[in-house]
């Protein structure tokens, strides 16, 4: 177990040898590249909705400020707690610290307890043999030993000190992939919920609409009988109603999805979501604050995931850099060693110790140490890029939202006067067609563009709704 290390000359003139020729290769071809962290003063315009630029960015509020709904806030508080995928982000977290504590370890000096027996017969017709015997050395010599040893590697290319920070790095960036995820798993809960709640004012308006048509269709059979239309009118009214009928059951299903979807990302199995549709007309209450774009940089989790993880990706290239030069190491050991166990505790008789320093350096294996330094250098550039991209994707996903807020108001509002307008244009029809002085298509077609004004004024303020989410997450809100 244990062992004189002895130094032989030639082996400090091979170190010094290799001292000096320990230089890392050139990188040409794929330098070392550094990210571009420029961004744009402003976004480049002021949605409506929105307070000045220069403000703090609405990713400072709390998602519990951001949505006052209280059923939706109990979605988003359970599914914090029971979502699965947020859950395995958690244990890729508890992973990465856990790299942490192994690399932290690797720098501190190594100590090992140890103890053995065994037996051991040299040949007779050995130079050891011959002097056994002259001695009076049983044959089968038994030896016994226990003690401890200790090594410990000097890390004066600090080598293991930043291997160990390029862990942490990854550890925090691991901690910023889960927020970004829980800024995502908001953003998607808010809207689906918003979307269920909009699929119940789609439904109320369909059931209203297909009994004022049902009405109409009495009507139009009593002026059948009258002579006063023909058998035509009373079939194209009543195909619409079959039509409304049949289009009320595709968006039975699409709640259900829709419910469901929510169920999921809560982590529970389907059932019914409780929620109040009448909320959906509510004007959404927080004003949302742009900002100014380098906030982004420090609001958004995955920007910052994406910096991390180029801080780390740095620190693997100097890592490996310094596997190109000697590494100085410290071995030592102290015990007790006996051929007899009844010797085997005397002092000093059974007492051994060493104490040994190792340099050593790379000659032969360096295209492997290359090959890594290679790959660490292009795993750093990739990082660049990455944290690039991330950056360019943050702006424009914060200008995409805020330009659709400003459009869909605008839309929202001409709609709603359409829908008023076709609204009297019902009354009106019907007046004119009791009077025959319109026909029945006129009658029909206004019911029938005055249902798809609603539909479509519920779904513009659905997707208003769900770009205010989307800008807030956008800014790394949440």
């Amino acid at each position: 177990m244990f062992s004189q290390l002895k130094i032989l000359p030639w082996c400090a003139i091979a170190c010094v040898s290799a001292l000096s020729c320990a230089c890392a290769p050139s990188l040409q071809g794929n330098e070392p590249k550094e990210a571009n962290e420029v961004v744009p003063d402003s976004f480049g315009m002021k949605a409506e909705g929105t307070k000045s630029q220069q403000s703090e960015s609405s990713a400072k509020m709390k998602w519990s400020e951001m949505f006052s709904d209280p059923d939706l806030k109990f979605l988003i508080e359970t599914s914090l707690k029971n979502n699965q995928e947020l859950n395995i982000r958690m244990q890729e977290i508890i992973i990465a610290n856990t790299e942490v504590s192994a690399k932290k370890g690797e720098i501190m000096p190594s100590l090992d307890a140890g103890a053995g027996v065994g037996i051991e017969k040299v040949g007779d017709r050995t130079s050891q043999g011959v002097s056994d015997e002259a001695n009076g050395v049983p044959k089968n010599l038994a030896n016994f030993t226990f003690g401890l040893s200790a090594s410990w590697e000097i890390d004066i290319w600090k080598k293991l000190r930043n291997a160990t920070a390029a862990a942490k790095n990854r550890y925090l960036a691991s901690i910023e992939g889960r927020r970004f995820m829980v800024t995502q798993l908001i953003a998607e809960i808010a809207n689906s919920y918003y979307e269920l709640i909009a699929l119940d004012n789609r439904l109320e308006v369909l059931d209203r609409n297909i009994a004022i048509q049902k009405d109409a269709l009495e009507v139009v059979k009593l002026q059948k009988i009258a002579a006063r239309v023909t058998q035509l009118a009373v079939q194209r009214f009543e195909a619409e109603v079959l039509k409304n009928r049949s289009l009320k059951y595709d968006l039975e299903q699409e709640r259900v999805l829709a419910a469901n979807r929510i169920n999921f990302l809560v982590g529970r199995f389907p059932q019914p979501v409780k929620r109040d549709a009448k909320k959906f007309k509510e004007p959404f209450k927080n004003v949302i604050e742009a900002g100014v774009p380098s906030q982004l940089l420090d609001n958004r989790p995955d920007v910052k995931q994406a910096q991390l993880q180029l801080k780390a990706a740095k620190l693997d290239v100097k890592a490996t850099k310094a596997g190109f030069y000697p590494a100085l190491s410290i071995e030592a050991g102290v015990g007790y060693e006996s051929f007899n166990a009844v010797h085997l505790l005397n002092t000093p008789e059974s007492l051994l110790y060493n104490l040994a320093g190792n340099l050593t350096a790379p000659l032969l294996n360096r295209a492997a140490i290359k090959a890594q330094y290679r790959t660490a250098n292009a795993i750093q550039v990739q990082a660049v890029f990455n944290y690039e991209r991330a950056i360019l994707r943050a702006f424009t996903d914060v200008k995409n939202g805020l330009t659709m807020m400003e459009n869909l108001k605008k839309s929202y509002e001409l709609e709603a006067q359409q829908v008023a307008l076709l609204t009297e244009s019902i009354e009106v029809s019907n007046v004119l067609f009791q009077s025959a002085r319109a026909d029945y298509m006129e009658v029909l077609l206004t019911r029938r563009d005055s249902l798809d004004a609603e539909m479509d004024l519920i779904e513009t303020k659905l997707r208003q709704l769900q770009a205010v989410v989307n800008v807030y997450q956008a800014l790394g809100g949440g």
